[in-house]
């Protein structure tokens, strides 16, 4: 396997759509509406977790953010708000531009960086939480991928994962459907040998001292035109994995 975790043909892909990032109606249009449904998730997992006080302004003060493939920052600006010390960073010097200049624009204090996560292991730095949202189905080297996602959490912080499970309801409805039918999505967004189940991210998290602390699925209601949080986990699901606080002999 390859020492990176970078698909060149990916970043290319996400590259080429850079200047819709902030476009609701625009090729990102499904992450927009899929956004509350996540963004509520982390908001009431981390205030859980860490006890925090919902109530506060910016109840994320003390809490440090790292998102791994940050794109033109959906959930960067978000955690920002609410008081994170938040980074970013994206194999896509296009996407952290576009990034950036969008915070400038809105007044929020981002670290964004051109990088990945195996590149930033290197600084020793770890984060209160990691977000790994609708990436991994995009890296080259999963393992490698998300042990260095593991080794960014400190020890009793948090990761959140989020991807698309193997199925053929999800190839039905994530590919098939969003793709090709409704297109929601450009074709070839996304490839189906690339989707991982729940228990394969899982093991491979395990193994690097994090422990599942509860999983979520989302599903879309037509009726609605919006996602919710549901036991179903058949198309896009949601894990949360703490990171083990490991005692010294």
């Amino acid at each position: 396997m390859s020492a990176s975790t970078i698909n060149e043909d990916e970043v290319a892909k996400f590259s080429a759509m850079a200047q819709e990032w902030w476009d609701p109606n625009g090729k990102f249009k499904p992450l927009h509406k899929f956004n509350p449904a996540r963004l509520a998730y982390i908001r009431e997992s981390i205030l859980s977790h860490f006890e925090l006080d919902g109530i506060k302004r910016e109840p994320f003060k003390k809490i440090s953010i790292l998102d791994v493939g940050c794109g033109g920052g959906l959930l960067c600006e978000p955690m920002a708000r609410l008081g994170a010390k938040i980074t970013g960073i994206d194999a896509s010097q296009k996407n952290i531009s576009i990034a950036k200049a969008h915070a400038n624009e809105t007044g929020l204090k981002i670290d964004y960086k051109a990088t990945t996560s195996e590149t930033l292991v290197k600084s020793k730095k770890q984060f209160d939480i990691v977000l790994n949202m609708e990436v991994v189905e995009h890296v080259d080297n999963v393992p490698l991928y998300l042990k260095s996602c593991a080794d960014l959490v400190k020890p009793g912080g948090l990761m959140f994962v989020s991807t698309l499970n193997r199925t053929a309801k999800s190839f039905a409805l994530a590919i098939v459907g969003a793709e090709y039918v409704l297109n929601w999505l450009p074709k070839g967004t996304h490839d189906y040998k690339k989707f991982l189940t729940p228990e394969e991210i899982i093991t491979m998290l395990k193994r690097n001292d994090m422990k599942l602390k509860d999983k979520a699925g989302v599903t879309f209601s037509p009726l609605k035109d919006k996602w919710r949080l549901s036991r179903d986990m058949s198309v896009n699901y949601m894990l949360l994995m703490e990171k083990q606080v490991l005692l010294e002999k």
